[in-house]
């Protein structure tokens, strides 16, 4: 009797936590519209962590390759321009700009001269300073000092390993490396990579910074970083970083991001991996549509999005936003919109829903138009 009570309990918690998510409130972030809004990506919230500012990449290029990095405040709706003049890889990600240190520094990649550089903005003051040349940003922690950076994908150069920059020093560590990964999985990246010429791509650290999990990629060699062929890349590497050790090769990449607590990874088709096992710990609303999914802070919801044509309430170039209980088979629907419009980019932008630190807010992108706009759903 009284595991029916506390099951029922959390049953009725879990529909009181998505029950706020029917009324949510959306509205555009930008003040100005008649240029493009872009949230980095689906493992970053665009919010600082006190809640008081949005960061965003803003251009009026049509392909919205390059443009300004912008915060605003929420209240006043001020903005403020950090840095002018920004290249980006594409608009799928933008520059990769992302709150570290706290919510100190602002943290982001730039194409200068023929040489990418990673760098940092105090925030309090509008320093900029340079971190990294001739290497890339993967996403790191708000509330955490290191910045990850790896070497370009598609020609590397010297640096293929993962590296760690401390955001309030400038101190750089090497995380692993390259080789070490192949002495630990180079048979499989050898057959399905076709080669043991190993770069480390795209790190994406816990939210407690112990860990990290990365693409293994062969670069392609070329001068050019435009298009999906320039590199090879697929599954996870997942590595220890307090412990200095392996944890395990996914085979898939599967869109992952981590659990709140630093202890699972969330990913495609909504199913949580225990990084102890490495088996599927749940599979949450499994009625839910998902491509890009991340918890909430507190776990007890989840937001995704997902590409919706081929379902019966889509249209052609559709996607939706979604709310899905982690207790039981249930999600709500806050919004859905064309999403083939917006930059022209070479890589089309998606809309990579996250959610702000205390749950109540998601960030979200729309190519409703010809304008990407940065879209906030809240619940009231």
């Amino acid at each position: 009797m009284r595991f029916l009570m506390m099951f029922a309990l959390l049953v009725s918690a879990a529909w009181a936590d998505l029950e706020p998510w029917k009324s949510a409130r959306k509205s555009s972030v930008a003040p100005d519209q008649n240029r493009h809004s872009i949230h980095a990506y689906f493992n970053t919230c665009p919010e600082s962590p006190d809640g008081k500012h949005v960061l965003y990449f803003t251009s009026d290029s049509p392909h919205g390759e390059t443009g300004d990095l912008r915060i605003v405040e929420r209240t006043s709706r001020k903005e403020t321009i950090l840095a002018r003049q920004v290249t980006t890889e594409d608009a799928h990600r933008a520059a990769c700009q992302q709150w570290a240190g706290g919510g100190r520094f602002v943290v982001y990649h730039n194409l200068i001269e023929g040489h990418w550089s990673v760098r940092a903005i105090d925030i309090s003051t509008g320093m900029e300073r340079v971190l990294a040349t001739d290497r890339q940003v993967g996403f790191g922690s708000a509330m955490g000092k290191w910045v990850p950076v790896y070497g370009c994908h598609w020609n590397p150069g010297p640096h293929r390993n993962l590296e760690l920059i401390d955001v309030f020093t400038g101190e750089i560590v090497t995380a692993v490396t390259a080789a070490e990964t192949v002495a630990e999985y180079g048979d499989w990246i050898e057959m399905k990579l076709g080669s043991r010429d190993l770069t480390l791509f795209f790190p994406i650290m816990s939210p407690d910074e112990s860990k990290v999990f990365f693409k293994p990629c062969v670069p392609g060699g070329g001068n050019t970083f435009r298009g999906m062929n320039v590199s090879h890349r697929d599954g996870k590497v997942i590595y220890d970083l307090a412990n200095r050790k392996f944890v395990r090769l996914v085979e898939t990449w599967g869109h992952p991001s981590w659990s709140p607590d630093s202890t699972g990874i969330f990913e495609k088709s909504n199913v949580l991996m225990d990084l102890s096992t490495g088996r599927n710990r749940s599979r949450y609303a499994p009625s839910c549509f998902s491509d890009h999914p991340t918890l909430s802070p507190n776990g007890t919801v989840f937001v995704t999005d997902a590409d919706v044509t081929k379902r019966p309430f889509g249209q052609p170039g559709h996607w939706a936003i979604g709310i899905g209980s982690t207790q039981r088979d249930e999600f709500v629907v806050i919004d859905q919109f064309d999403n083939s419009q917006g930059a022209r980019s070479w890589r089309h932008n998606h809309p990579h829903p996250a959610f702000n630190a205390d749950g109540k807010r998601v960030y979200y992108n729309v190519n409703d138009g010809p304008w990407t706009r940065l879209m906030v759903a809240e619940i009231p």
